[in-house]
């Protein structure tokens, strides 16, 4: 069965360009497109895709307002987000919006493709040096973390998440299984009440939990 997609940007030269490099991926459908964030839901409604790539900037409605109403849609497909630079401030909002990861529009046909395989596979797509650096921007704002009450497992967990490992490579550097670390992701998503490990992470450096400046990308 293929991986159902739908295009949404306001350039039809983009839409066109990024239907090809999919079209031409064995196991991936573009069922549908749209020009604007305020044909979205629409289109979801009608092709019912899995994942949605999206321009974060729009004329009429933005890949952010768009997400936050796709966050809302009775059958919410995974949503990547497109950006011309990966330094966009309008990116680290749509993340917290509730989409799953980003990519820039430069990127070669081969990583557009495993970009949306991996939101499809139900993953985020972690990108921790561009994450530092648009949280350095924006700042602490809050604590989240300290009134989640993490374990310090779960607080290693989250260190290495953010630093875009898998629940393997954490297991491998924790020395335990990877169901515990599926399991301990699991419990720091539902303490934080948050969607996914991207959420998670905006969280941890939100909070003071992570410095911007700490870590290796």
């Amino acid at each position: 069965m293929s991986l159902r997609i739908v295009l949404v940007d306001d350039e039809p030269l983009v839409r066109a360009g990024l239907r090809a490099i999919f079209d031409a991926e064995p196991g991936i459908s573009v069922v549908g497109e749209a020009s604007d964030g305020d044909e979205v839901t629409q289109a979801v409604t009608e092709f019912a895709p899995a994942v949605v790539v999206m321009d974060v900037r729009m004329p009429r409605m933005s890949g952010i307002e768009a997400t936050r109403l796709l966050m809302q849609h009775p059958s919410r497909p995974r949503v990547l987000i497109l950006t011309t630079f990966d330094s966009d401030d309008h990116v680290y909002d749509a993340l917290k919006a509730g989409a799953d990861g980003f990519v820039v529009k430069r990127a070669e046909p081969a990583e557009l493709v495993r970009a949306v395989q991996i939101v499809a596979d139900g993953e985020s797509l972690l990108y921790p040096a561009h994450i530092r650096r648009l949280a350095a921007r924006h700042g602490t704002q809050g604590d989240k973390l300290g009134s989640a009450h993490l374990s310090d497992r779960e607080q290693d967990v989250l260190r290495w998440v953010a630093r875009g490992l898998s629940n393997a490579q954490i297991a491998h550097e924790l020395f335990v299984g990877a169901e515990t670390v599926k399991s301990h992701v699991a419990s720091i998503l539902m303490k934080l009440g948050v969607r996914d490990r991207t959420q998670a992470v905006i969280a941890a450096y939100e909070s003071g939990f992570i410095e911007p400046g700490a870590g290796d990308a």
